[in-house]
């Protein structure tokens, strides 16, 4: 009778090769289009248990040169001002996040980009204490291997802006018929608008909100001056 292995060494061999083949997953991915991301995989989940079949995704890779530098500016003045600035996580923002919800308001999202990528690229939008966890180490490893450029990149090329629509460049073709590289600030600051919720926000037909954040993002980009 073969010798059983004690569960503490199946549970370490286990988180061993957790760990190592999440790094190799991310050392290659730094410079490797992804093939698709856990959210995209998500929506697939989503249509088949919906439907029973796979609604086509609409992901069109570009790198961050064939993107209008206005399309990266427009998302860190919407969702990660300090973005060049911290390494994956704003405790600065945490911190006033928790005050306004210790003072009785709602309690807002302070995950920044890297943050976004690691669970946006390797998870689901599930929440529970492993998934954050997961999000935590995903995004440490991101800042660890990646540099800021290719995070942004990834970022505008997996981030949702509609409906199975992923990446700055299908969006770009889907809501205005150009290409990413042709994006205005206008454009580029309408689609950053959507991020915070792009099945219920819609570039082709923008509410009064969602045009009163656009204002609020070209403003910021104004002030954000550009790109490091």
């Amino acid at each position: 009778m073969p010798p059983r292995w004690p569960i503490s060494v199946i549970l370490r061999n286990l988180l061993l090769f957790f760990l190592l083949s999440s790094i190799g997953l991310c050392t290659l991915l730094r410079w490797l289009p992804p093939p698709t991301s856990g959210m995209m995989l998500y929506r697939h989940g989503e249509d088949l248990l919906a439907a029973g079949i796979f609604q086509a995704i609409d992901y069109r890779w570009t790198s961050l040169d064939n993107i209008a530098s206005a399309a990266p500016l427009a998302a860190i003045a919407s969702e990660d001002q300090n973005f060049f600035q911290h390494n994956g996580f704003d405790l600065a923002s945490i911190e006033a996040s928790l005050e306004v919800y210790n003072h009785g308001g709602k309690l807002r999202g302070a995950s920044t980009i890297s943050q976004q990528v690691a669970k946006n690229l390797f998870l689901t939008p599930s929440k529970n204490v492993v998934r954050k966890g997961l999000e935590v180490w995903f995004t440490l490893l991101l800042e660890m291997l990646w540099d800021k450029q290719r995070i942004l990149e990834v970022y505008l090329n997996i981030a949702e802006f509609g409906d199975h629509i992923f990446g700055i460049e299908a969006a770009s073709q889907h809501y205005f018929g150009i290409p990413a590289k042709q994006l205005s600030r206008q454009q580029a600051a309408l689609l950053a608008a959507t991020l915070p919720n792009p099945i219920k926000f819609r570039a082709t037909q923008p509410s009064a909100y969602l045009l009163k954040r656009q204002q609020w993002i070209l403003r910021q980009m104004q002030n954000l001056g550009g790109l490091p």
